[in-house]
């Protein structure tokens, strides 16, 4: 164990642990984690030589520096332990390290470090944030996992912030057809919360995806915390997308985000009964997106997608190979009754009823209470 009357003497430091120790030195950190990235331009090394030396390079005072080497080191043992672990990966990217995410470093308050665990270069990835209330209607869950379906396939990651309700449903939409996803937390990476989407959170690992937090590991999700948490959700992404929100809820802190930081937003319009949409309608009426198909986003993103045509050959495929092109025209993403389907093809019913099996079993249809719908993998 390293004593902290010994550190003053160290002139070796692990790139880790100096990131952490600049990271408590008062309001001043971002002017030193800015000429930290000039310094070293291409990224810091993994070990620091000469810490004294470098110190003094990005400006920081005698006094400082005595502050610099006293903190002890047991503020950062259990942290650089849990770094060291490697199932999953586990990576701290700093302000000044040369693959911090672009655009959340054109944030007004971006965070000085970012915990990651998995896949670090989705970070870099043309994101989406989705997000929404965690009291959700049939409706907001229906639609939120088959945009997330539909946006993940055509080459958008989703980004949320793995709570209960809208957000687990376009975490799992995206996993569903094996796209990318990321989950910011309002918690430390090894305190993920809620417990009840733990399995969640393991499958996004599992599935190549990334789980990131600015909190130090070991720290407990706290209410305060998810307001921060938003920020960083929608500073990662091109633009933020509510699914479906009340007009208390916490996405739209995460819209408003999104505008101060000049990024698009988009929303889903919904029943004008339900009181879960009134916060979407709410945003629409002060000028955001209104969103009635996944087009609505891929064609506005179609700059950053080189997999934007991906859906409209698929479109064209299925009209021209699917089976029973007539009968799968008129089946969507609603469920639709077997009569309606007979009276809209001009098919009686015992002959329409097999053909619904034949798809069926091809996979182009599923049975749901009140009928059929698309298979959303389809």
């Amino acid at each position: 164990m390293v004593q902290a009357k010994d550190v003053y003497k160290r002139a070796v430091m692990s790139k880790y642990e100096f990131l952490l120790r600049i990271s408590m030195l008062g309001h001043k950190r971002m002017g030193y984690f800015e000429k930290i990235g000039l310094y070293f331009s291409a990224g810091l090394p993994n070990k620091i030589n000469n810490v004294p030396l470098l110190l003094e390079k990005i400006g920081i005072c005698k006094t400082l520096q005595s502050h610099f080497f006293a903190i002890s080191y047991l503020h950062f043992e259990p942290i650089l332990d849990w770094l060291a672990t490697t199932n999953p990966p586990k990576h701290l990217i700093a302000y000044c390290d040369s693959d911090y995410p672009t655009l959340l470093k054109q944030i007004s308050s971006p965070p000085l470090l970012l915990f990651v665990m998995g896949n670090k270069q989705l970070l870099h990835s043309p994101q989406i944030a989705m997000v929404g209330s965690r009291e959700f209607s049939e409706y907001g869950a229906q639609w939120g996992r088959y945009f997330a379906n539909e946006l993940a396939i055509n080459g958008l990651t989703v980004t949320s912030g793995l709570a209960l309700g809208l957000d687990a449903i376009c975490h799992r939409g995206a996993l569903d057809v094996s796209g990318n996803t990321i989950a910011v937390l309002g918690s430390g990476l090894a305190q993920i919360a809620p417990r009840s989407n733990v399995r969640l959170a393991n499958d996004i690992l599992s599935q190549n995806g990334a789980i990131i937090s600015e909190f130090y590991p070991f720290e407990k999700a706290r209410s305060e915390y998810f307001p921060r948490r938003n920020r960083i959700i929608s500073g990662l992404s091109l633009g933020t997308f509510v699914v479906e929100a009340s007009e208390k809820s916490g996405s739209l802190i995460t819209a408003r985000y999104a505008l101060e930081q000049n990024r698009d937003v988009f929303a889903l319009p919904g029943d004008i009964d339900n009181p879960n949409s009134h916060g979407s309608h709410y945003l629409i009426q002060q000028g955001a997106y209104l969103v009635t198909k996944p087009t609505d986003i891929l064609e506005h993103y179609s700059g950053f997608l080189s997999s934007l045509n991906r859906q409209n050959n698929h479109e064209n495929k299925e009209s021209n190979t699917v089976l029973y092109p007539e009968i799968f025209a008129v089946i969507h993403h609603q469920p639709i009754a077997v009569d309606t389907i007979a009276t809209l093809v001009d098919l009686p019913i015992p002959e329409l009823t097999i053909k619904l099996l034949d798809m069926e079993i091809a996979g182009l249809i599923i049975t749901v209470t009140g009928g059929y719908i698309r298979n959303r993998t389809i």
